[in-house]
């Protein structure tokens, strides 16, 4: 089979969503220049001009500056006593909830919610917005959470029906299954908070900790962009509007109300902050994971996840190793790649081994729950192929012997 290498004017390999056409690998950990900085509502036109995780001269990548920064330039102490001043703002004396922490029970939630309760005194209200499909250790982690942790909880499940399609609409036209999970996360917590009469909402790191702007880090709350409902018929889901969506399917505006974010006026008119624990409290993932082992019951897999190494990170929902698929598909990074360059960052491991664990794990395809997926957005396997060849990029992939392999590895 010939393939067909496209070009741009300048006569270089085309490289879509706007990305760097040279792909470089940070100096330090293994991750490259590919890196969006946020793929929330990373859109699928071609020419789209993204933003990518910084490199500076040295060939060194904003995620590892700033845990040099982490290292050496902040006063932990310091934050924990601005931590505790912010808990005393908030702290209620008549029973009611005084911190919402929105997560699943991983290791991350965990953390947080029970930190906040036996060190600083906090009440929590743990608030989930569910996994697509639940794995059976997400399950039992998910109740370890409230009956081993001792934490309060809601679960709250969006109308399946809809979430099916735009989870498919998704996949189609943006080659991410996982953004309409990612906005509905991501608001949840503000939106709880406001619905309960809680004021402060915490989550546990902020996303610029593995490479958006490093400024991003320099305050403890959640930027109002997040915060964004002026029209919801004119929200962009799974690559659609709101309103065309409704109009296509049959649903109607009042279907989409997870989805729609309260407005950074309406939370502080009712004096809601969304802050993020990483501010104040050193963040460690793999210190975390033995945290939450310790105190809330959380258990790793029994087995790696497919496509890393790991068998403690993201292991709740059967959909979530399609999320780390497509990106490897679209920006050359695959999941091992983010394991691996935090776990480097921290100390956990070598580039070295990094770099081997990489090159072993990061293509492997996601077998264990492909037919999950399928069946759940409603597509065969030649059509998951054929979407998934749609959106790789000229500049990262080409055809050998018939099959794709990647221009650039990491070495």
């Amino acid at each position: 089979m010939s393939e067909t290498v496209l070009l741009n004017r300048a006569g270089e390999l085309e490289a879509y969503y706007g990305l760097p056409a040279e792909v470089k690998f940070c100096k330090r950990c293994v991750i490259s220049n590919q890196r969006p900085s946020s793929t929330v509502e990373f859109r699928h036109e071609k020419n789209e001009k993204k933003a990518v995780i910084g490199f500076d001269e040295e060939g060194v990548c904003s995620a590892c500056r700033f845990n040099e920064i982490k290292e050496t330039a902040i006063d932990w102490d310091q934050r924990d006593q601005a931590l505790r001043a912010l808990c005393d703002q908030f702290r209620r004396s008549d029973g009611g909830y005084d911190v919402l922490v929105p997560g699943s029970g991983g290791k991350d939630s965990a953390y947080t919610a029970h930190i906040l309760k036996y060190e600083y005194g906090m009440n929590p209200l743990t608030v989930t917005w569910a996994p697509h499909l639940y794995t059976g250790i997400g399950w039992k982690n998910f109740t370890n959470w409230m009956h081993e942790g001792g934490l309060d909880n809601l679960l709250f499940t969006p109308n399946g029906k809809l979430h099916r399609l735009l989870t498919r609409l998704a996949f189609l036209n943006l080659l991410h299954p996982f953004q309409p999970f990612i906005v509905g996360q991501r608001i949840i917590g503000p939106a709880m908070a406001a619905r309960y009469g809680v004021k402060l909402v915490m989550y546990g790191e902020n996303q610029a900790e593995y490479g958006n702007k490093i400024d991003e880090n320099k305050k403890p709350t959640m930027d109002e962009k997040f915060f964004s409902a002026d029209d919801p018929g004119e929200m962009v889901l799974g690559g659609v509007k709101v309103k065309d969506i409704i109009a296509e399917h049959g649903y109607s505006l009042n279907d989409f109300a997870p989805y729609i974010p309260p407005s950074a006026d309406s939370l502080n008119a009712k004096g809601v902050e969304v802050h993020y624990l990483g501010y104040y409290l050193k963040w460690d993932p793999q210190e975390c994971y033995y945290y939450a082992v310790e105190h809330t019951g959380f258990q790793a897999n029994d087995e790696r996840t497919e496509g890393t190494y790991s068998k403690y990170s993201s292991i709740d929902d059967k959909i979530d190793m399609f999320h780390y698929y497509t990106t490897l598909i679209k920006f050359g990074i695959g999941r091992a790649t983010y394991d691996a360059a935090q776990e480097i960052r921290n100390g956990k491991i070598t580039r070295d081994e990094g770099v081997a664990l990489v090159q072993k794990f990061d293509q492997e395809f996601p077998q264990k729950y492909f037919r999950d997926f399928l069946d759940y957005i409603g597509i065969t396997k030649e059509e998951f192929h054929a979407a998934c060849d749609r959106f790789r990029s000229p500049h990262l992939w080409k055809r050998d012997g018939g099959q794709w392999v990647l221009r650039h590895q990491v070495s």
